[in-house]
């Protein structure tokens, strides 16, 4: 398995338009392990496009409990268990993980009890681990990769953690969603890709103008998320040797061309790559 990450969404926020690209998640393989970050909705259809076989699940990371980052979380493990799961797959995310688990299986005890009777299948309830980030090394019982995870400022969100992983070839870093944040800088020192969220400041006014929501929304985006040129300044204190823009806002509003992307992010003496769904970026 070659080391690469694969975008499976690229948009900021839940909201899915005619044609446009689905919310938050990526598939990163890397050092032999298959890990996928965040399950926005969409997640599933996009690991099979990319050429995953879903009962080869390994290991995902949830950033934090944000709807478009968490909400296909329970549909991806039940659909790989229904195409053949029969190993364990150890999910790592913030404090309420658990609740939402929890919850999703008791919503669909009727089926997963129906399919282990009447189809033999292994009980899903012991085929996935929960288990809680915090700042610092992950435990990944694994010699050959390396991730850590550190909070950064998403308010009102508490446990919201970037990630990093990395192997004696390869370093990648997710910045999840954030307001500007210098300390994400140090945490993503030398890494060779950097996939940070970006908002255009045009943008955020136009999509405060259709979702109807005013000055609460563009509060929210404002205080929590990260302009593109301030994501250049991450990526270049960090010395990343190419930037993603991803978790884009907006992703999929006509008159926000890829140039306007591209010179928001002049400040980065690197590679910027705009982020779409499927992109591939190999080690």
């Amino acid at each position: 398995m070659d080391d690469r990450l694969v975008i499976l969404g690229s948009k900021g926020g839940p909201a899915i338009r005619p044609g446009g690209p689905s919310p938050t998640s990526s598939l990163l393989e890397i050092g032999g392990r298959r890990c996928v970050i965040d399950c926005g909705l969409g997640v599933t259809r996009g690991l099979v496009e990319a050429g995953m076989v879903l009962k080869d699940l390994d290991l995902i990371f949830i950033t934090h409990m944000h709807s478009d980052h968490v909400l296909e979380l329970g549909p991806l493990l039940h659909t790989a268990w229904t195409a053949g799961l029969a190993k364990k797959v150890t999910v790592f995310g913030p404090q309420d993980l658990m609740e939402y688990w929890d919850g999703f299986l008791a919503s669909m005890r009727y089926d997963i009890d129906l399919r282990i009777e009447d189809e033999g299948r292994p009980d899903l309830r012991d085929l996935v681990e929960i288990r809680l980030l915090g700042e610092g090394a992950i435990p990944l019982e694994d010699d050959a990769v390396r991730a850590a995870a550190l909070r950064v400022d998403h308010p009102p969100v508490i446990d919201c953690f970037a990630l990093r992983f990395e192997t004696a070839d390869w370093s990648v870093v997710f910045s999840a969603d954030t307001a500007f944040f210098p300390p994400l800088a140090g945490f993503a020192k030398g890494c060779d890709v950097l996939v940070h969220e970006a908002m255009l400041a045009r943008g955020v006014e136009k999509i405060v103008e259709i979702t109807g929501n005013g000055a609460r929304l563009r509060e929210h985006l404002l205080a929590s998320h990260t302009m593109a040129p301030d994501a250049a300044r991450i990526a270049e204190d960090a010395g990343a040797g190419t930037l993603v823009l991803n978790h884009l806002i907006p992703a999929d509003l006509l008159g926000f061309e890829h140039e306007e992307w591209i010179e928001a992010t002049k400040a980065f003496s690197g590679t910027t790559i705009v982020s779409h769904d499927g992109l591939e970026i190999k080690r």
